[in-house]
């Protein structure tokens, strides 16, 4: 039992949750590590959303809802973490969601699917998965009507050759990734160095307040190199202030 006094509490929690979900098969093994890596980059952000991640995600929410056909791709760890966000994102941007996994069997996707459903998402399984993704491991499988047809990708947690190859296809790519100096966040169009379940919100918040008129501003003014500048600096501002 976790006592709700420790200082750690919040962090504590989701790491228990997220081990019963990786013996439960929701997570991969892998998946726990991943996590911890982020973790690690959220201290130097100090566990908040900074103005550049809000700035990332107020265009995050312009882009989605300019998108034709927007589609939020979701992993195991994404589903663990932030379903009933995830849910109420799509209510407010309308993105189908569907489900893409590194570590892939039917019985995983199936189990995240339902969990997913669970808290009120819809899920997107029109027709069979296909390989249809220039890559070489399970990620490559995708819905023809989905997640290969979309032209906006929000991919929360995301692998960074996918990531790569959704981009070159001539998608809109948006990750959520602590991590600013990874393949992901210098490979998509527009990198949310936040923590997902601040990030998702945020994104959702915005979708009900932006005017048309700032949407398009924010649309004229994508920038992810100055985003991840942003973010770097903000982590070594924090660092130069650590002892103070």
């Amino acid at each position: 039992m976790i006592p709700r006094d420790h200082p750690r509490y919040r962090s504590l929690v989701t790491r228990e949750h997220l081990a019963k979900c990786a013996k439960a098969g929701i997570v991969a093994w892998e998946g726990l590590t991943s996590h911890g890596r982020g973790e690690a980059f959220d201290y130097l952000i100090g566990e908040r959303t900074t103005p550049s991640a809000l700035l990332a995600e107020r265009t995050a929410a312009a882009i989605l809802m300019s998108a034709g056909n927007p589609l939020i791709s979701v992993n195991g760890n994404t589903a663990a973490l932030a379903a009933e966000e995830i849910s109420e994102l799509q209510k407010k941007c309308g993105a189908r969601v569907e489900v893409n996994l590194f570590h892939r069997t039917e019985k995983r996707v199936k189990m995240i699917e339902d969990l997913l459903r669970d808290s009120g998402v819809e899920v997107f399984t029109t027709g069979d998965a296909e390989r249809l993704l220039p890559l070489s491991h399970d990620r490559a499988l995708c819905r023809r009507e989905g997640l290969f047809s979309a032209d906006v990708v929000l991919v929360p947690l995301e692998d960074g050759d996918r990531c790569e190859v959704l981009v070159s296809m001539g998608k809109m790519v948006i990750a959520v990734d602590l991590n600013p100096l990874s393949r992901t966040a210098r490979s998509a169009t527009l990198t949310i160095v936040d923590e997902l379940t601040r990030a998702i919100p945020q994104i959702t918040r915005a979708c009900g307040e932006i005017s048309d008129t700032e949407r398009e501003q924010l649309l004229k003014s994508i920038n992810n190199y100055y985003l991840l500048s942003e973010a770097i600096r903000e982590m070594n501002l924090r660092l130069a202030h650590a002892l103070d």
